[in-house]
């Protein structure tokens, strides 16, 4: 392993910022959109048995519920609020979007480098390479590709299933809104 990561040269270290950033970026997203901080159950409940529902600051929906109460009048507002929520838990993926782009780039551009090194050191005598070379190129060139796709896929896996996380929330809590009264309109 220690191999891979020597014969990928200096483009390992911002691919394995990239990965680190990923993970960072793709545990705190998890953990910030499991369904207790977003919408409790017991909220949820109260909200489709039109009982009364207190808001509170641990949820997305205690927060819209708090806002509500406070803005009971403003329904444009409400759902701007709403939106605004909706908007807090996407916080981060656009980081997840750009290495995924990112990453098989650097590793593209590692594959370019190594390239360049082996035809680079073409011996004008015999028009073969320096077998030294010729090896240190092509494990440049292959590691950087692994390594770059090996960062993408994994954040791109992730980035799809926090999107549609996302995006089931926000219907939702849409669908909750115009339980509780707050209509366009």
């Amino acid at each position: 392993m220690i191999d891979i990561l020597k014969g990928a040269g200096i483009f390992v270290y911002p691919l394995a910022l990239c990965s680190l950033v990923a993970g960072f970026i793709i545990f705190e997203r998890l953990f910030s959109l499991r369904r207790g901080a977003i919408m409790p159950v017991f909220m949820v409940e109260n909200v489709v048995n039109a009982d009364e529902v207190k808001g509170n600051r641990h949820s997305a929906l205690g927060r819209i519920i708090d806002y509500f109460h406070k803005h009971k009048k403003d329904v444009g507002a409400v759902k701007a609020y709403a939106r605004l929520e909706v908007n807090r838990m996407e916080r981060g993926l656009v980081f997840l979007e750009i290495i995924i782009g990112a990453s098989p780039l650097l590793g593209l551009l590692g594959t370019v480098t190594g390239l360049v090194k082996v035809f680079g050191n073409i011996s004008t005598d015999t028009g073969l390479p320096d077998p030294s070379a010729f090896t240190a190129g092509i494990a440049l060139a292959l590691t950087t590709t692994v390594i770059g796709l090996a960062v993408a896929i994994p954040c791109l896996i992730a980035n799809g299933y926090l999107q549609r996380r996302v995006e089931t929330y926000a219907v939702q809590l849409e669908s909750l809104l115009e339980q509780m009264g707050i209509k366009e309109g």
